[in-house]
Order: structure tokens, then C-alpha cells, then sequence
């Protein structure tokens, strides 16, 4: 449950909290090092959960009419691949690590990973007293396993319709606050209806529409309880913000649908690092970190859409699969009125 937690919170700090000790080294070979490494390491699950979050925007391209509503319960999933599971990790790029074994170059978990065996690397530190000295840490694995290949989101979306075809759209997730995890997201669409311009609209099998969204996502975790580093208001903040460009098609039948489309999707997420962190560099001395790095990533791309609606009076049953650098699919239970 933790670490579904933290793919919500698109950082995945139940695996920092598992290696924290390592993170302590990995901060006493440099900051640079271990911001450079949380980057790599982190980038895939970001990025696969703003493909996640963006899923099910829509189900038809006929806008709703004047008054006309729909409220839907909304389930997604992105799908890893196994290049989202691995990065080439070359310790030529870094200041103060290196591999115990093989060549400088390796490819080396992320967080939707697994490193099977262990990877053990070397790093190197200055003792104030000592000179410089060495130590061993394990990288830390992600998620990786045959059952987990899923990037999961899920939130509670609303639509109405205007005059003219242009229909608004909002979706949120409930907030989360508690002890350790802080979450919320919320996102507003406008999707307008071309073919409703046309004077033979009603005559037309398909509906034509353009959507654009926007979705925004903020998470805490607080590092405090969990962590094995001394220090104090220790914590991982995330924001992340996508933009979503759509072309819908659908067809405009009494009880089945289908529908389909053509979007471009682009997002930013920035996870920062922050709080005190007293690590050692040393048998006798400590130094204190404060704010260690911040890490981002960012998407931009095309993707497709396929998908079906069953309408049965009320209440209508969706479901859809996207085609893009992260496939997903997506389910939504629907509730409204036309």
C-alpha cells in the first residue's frame, strides 16, 4: 500500500525510505552524485503517471446539451515496459562512484525496476581527519516484479453542457492528509463539438470535437518517522503539471459507442528534497545538508485512443486504450443525464 501511495505521489518514497542508508551515502559522495542518480532513477514513474492521470479525459466527442450532466467514477492504468524498468547508469558522469564490478557502464534499476542480482558500487568521501576514504552501498531496487506492471491513478470527474457544443469538465481526487502523506489533484477540460455548428448536426452518424485539459498534481511525504538519517523536517515535495490537446471522433448511436482520437499530451513534475540531513563524512564528524537537490522530468508526445460506451438510461459503463510512449487503459462508471 505504501508504495502505491507513492506512485501517487510520483516520487516513490517508499523505496527511498527502504534505503535510506544508502541515500546517506550516496549524499556523502555529493550532492551532485545523488541528485544525478535520483533523477535517473526517478524519471520513468513520473513520467508514467502523468500518461496515467491524463486517461479517460473523454467518451464521446457529442457534447451534452444545455443542462445535460454526467458524474464518473474513473480507474486508469499506464503500462511499464521493460525499458521503463532500467536505465544505463555510467559512472563516468559522476564525481564519486563507481562499480565494485564490470564495466563503467551498466543498466541499473529505476523505480518501476528490479535489480536481480544486488548492484554494488563504490563510493568516495573526504575525511576531515583521514583523508579520503571509500565505502560500499547497494543501489536500491524499484517495484519490479512479473505482477507489478502497472502504473495505477484514479479520480471522481464531473461534466456539464452548454449552449452551442461546448461542454466543461473538472476532475479531483479527494484529498489525502494524513501523518505522513499529503495528497491532492485536480484537473478542468473544455471540449467543444464541431459538428454541432453544422446545420445538419442531427443528421450526422459521428460527432466531431476538440478537447483541451489541464491536470495538476501536489505531494508530500514526510521523511521524519521513517528515516535513517538524523535530522529534522525531512520530507519529499512533488508538483506536477500536464497539458492535454485532443481530436475526438464518435459515433452517435442510442446504446453503443464508439469513439476515438488523436491528442498530443506534454507535462512537467518537479520533486524536491528537502529538510536537514546530518550525514556522515566521517568516524567523528557529521555535516549538515539542508535542501539536498530538487529532480524534474518532462514528457511531450503523441497519443491515440480507441474505446467503447454502453448507455443504459442513467447509468453508462466505459472503457478505452491509449497508444503512446506509456499505453494505458482506462474504465469509468458513469451517472447523468443525456
Amino acid at each position: 500500500m505504501k508504495k502505491l501511495t507513492l506512485f501517487m505521489l510520483l516520487s516513490l518514497v517508499a523505496i527511498t525510505v527502504e534505503a535510506q542508508n544508502d541515500l546517506d551515502a550516496l549524499l556523502a559522495a555529493g550532492i551532485e552524485d545523488a541528485e544525478h542518480f535520483a533523477n535517473d532513477y526517478l524519471m520513468s514513474g513520473t513520467n508514467g503517471l502523468m500518461y496515467s492521470m491524463n486517461a479517460n479525459w473523454f467518451n464521446t466527442a457529442d457534447a451534452k446539451p444545455l443542462g445535460g450532466f454526467e458524474i464518473s467514477i474513473v480507474a486508469n492504468a499506464a503500462m511499464i515496459k521493460n525499458e521503463h524498468k532500467s536505465f544505463l547508469m555510467d559512472t563516468d558522469t559522476y564525481n564519486n562512484v563507481r562499480f565494485v564490478q564490470g564495466s563503467n557502464a551498466q543498466m541499473v534499476a529505476t523505480a518501476l525496476g528490479e535489480n536481480d542480482p544486488d548492484v554494488v558500487v563504490e563510493i568516495a568521501y573526504d575525511d576531515p581527519i583521514f583523508g579520503q576514504q571509500t565505502e560500499e552501498i547497494t543501489l536500491p531496487s524499484g517495484i519490479g516484479s512479473e505482477t507489478a506492471n502497472l502504473l495505477p491513478t484514479a479520480f471522481i470527474q464531473g461534466a456539464l453542457g452548454l449552449s452551442k457544443g461546448i461542454e466543461v469538465k473538472a476532475r479531483f481526487v479527494p484529498k489525502i492528509d494524513t501523518d505522513d502523506v499529503s495528497l491532492s489533484m485536480y484537473g478542468a477540460g473544455l471540449q467543444l463539438e464541431f459538428t454541432k455548428w453544422l446545420p445538419a448536426d442531427k443528421l450526422l452518424p459521428v460527432a466531431i470535437s476538440g478537447l483541451v485539459a489541464y491536470t495538476h498534481l501536489d505531494g508530500k511525504y514526510n521523511l521524519d518517522d521513517s528515516s535513517n538519517i538524523e535530522g529534522e523536517n525531512q520530507r519529499l515535495e512533488t508538483a506536477t503539471n500536464t497539458w492535454l490537446l485532443q481530436l475526438i471522433a464518435s459515433t452517435k448511436m442510442p446504446v453503443i459507442n464508439f469513439y476515438g482520437g488523436l491528442g498530443y499530451l506534454k507535462g512537467k513534475s518537479e520533486s524536491d528534497l528537502l529538510g536537514t540531513y546530518r550525514v556522515s563524512n566521517g568516524i567523528l564528524t557529521t555535516n549538515d545538508i539542508v535542501d539536498p537537490f530538487s529532480v524534474s522530468s518532462e514528457i511531450s508526445g503523441v497519443r491515440g485512443t480507441i474505446g467503447t460506451k454502453l448507455k443504459l438510461g442513467f447509468f453508462r459503463l466505459n472503457a478505452e486504450y491509449h497508444l503512446a510512449e506509456f499505453n494505458a487503459f482506462s474504465v469509468g462508471i458513469n451517472f447523468g443525464f443525456r
